[in-house]
């Protein structure tokens, strides 16, 4: 009887124990990690967040299960995302055009980068190359500017589309060079690339590292320069816009990991804790790199300073340009 009784106290003194243990003090994540990414697979976006995925899923011993909802410019994914129950257990791999440039380019979105997501790290930056035909007369950024202000026609410049990154660099570039310039707007990297390399009416773009290093590499485009302000160790010999000639350009994609607004902050601290550990291991990096990519891994609240601060800076060329959504 003494026994039993004592067993019994014991019962009853651990469930006194775990009721008393503070709010949120669980055993996160003890389930998979749903991580969606607003662009179909086989990206930039895609190929990073698996990457991160991969290591997160050892270390907290669950699944990360990569969901690609891509689709209207990223908005149909950041919706579902903002929509999810803010418990840790969803997360997105968001990037420069649904968080930093759809509020300015569409009148409405159906979710707000800044109230409805909470920020985890900045996961990536993305550069651009600065790409011209092989035929034209222009071994660098000084020479594209003079050949351009040269003619008595606009020049035609080519993008990835209306509104992307690639036609945001030439915005900023036509801003800051006082150059005219005609838009030709083309449906994605792959067009654009294969009009370019045929010599078509536009002969100048501004297009990821991942899309274009191999047609660097075979000579058959010319990079006039880096669109960072950091050089790339990839391309250690090509020269920066903004130390060619255009001091202060800076224009880049980027991904980032954020989660649903409302998320409990220890489950966040968690989250972000790891994911910034990750993107400082050597061979995580090396594969980052690898992609044409600059790993980063900073904290929530760098990331929102700067996730902000894009907000406003591509918010201001996009009305100063009266840029509109296709």
């Amino acid at each position: 009887m003494r026994f039993t009784s004592r067993i019994l106290q014991l019962i009853a003194a651990s469930a006194l124990l775990v009721l008393a243990l503070p709010a949120g003090a669980d055993a996160f994540p003890d389930k998979p990690i749903r991580w969606i990414v607003p662009y179909p697979p086989g990206g930039s976006t895609d190929i990073l967040t698996r990457i991160i995925g991969q290591k997160m899923s050892e270390s907290f011993g669950q699944s990360v299960i990569i969901e690609n909802r891509g689709g209207a410019s990223g908005i149909i994914g950041v919706e579902a995302a903002a929509k999810a129950a803010p418990d840790g257990y969803t997360l997105l791999m968001t990037a420069s055009g649904p968080h930093a440039i759809n509020p300015s380019l569409f009148p409405k979105l159906p979710y707000d980068p800044v109230r409805n997501f909470a920020p985890i790290t900045l996961v990536a930056k993305l550069p651009m190359l600065l790409l011209v035909h092989p035929s034209l007369p222009a071994n660098n950024l000084r020479e594209l500017i003079a050949h351009i202000k040269s003619r008595p026609e606009p020049f035609a410049f080519a993008s990835i589309g209306s509104g992307t990154p690639s036609h945001l660099a030439l915005e900023l570039f036509r801003e800051m060079a006082g150059v005219q310039l005609t838009h030709v707007p083309y449906k994605g990297s792959g067009p654009a690339l294969t009009a370019l390399l045929g010599g078509q009416e536009a002969m100048v773009l501004f297009d990821s590292v991942l899309s274009s290093m191999s047609h660097v590499k075979s000579s058959r485009l010319k990079a006039i320069a880096v669109s960072t302000a950091e050089r790339l160790p990839a391309l250690p010999d090509v020269p920066t816009v903004a130390e060619s000639g255009l001091p202060g350009f800076d224009a880049y994609t980027w991904t980032a990991a954020v989660a649903p607004a409302g998320v409990p902050a220890d489950r966040l601290a968690k989250i972000s804790a790891e994911m910034m550990r990750i993107l400082q291991l050597p061979d995580v990096r090396e594969k980052i790199t690898g992609q044409g990519a600059i790993p980063v891994g900073n904290s929530p609240t760098e990331f929102g300073a700067f996730a902000q601060a894009e907000i406003e800076k591509w918010g201001k060329l996009i009305r100063s340009a009266n840029i509109r959504a296709e």
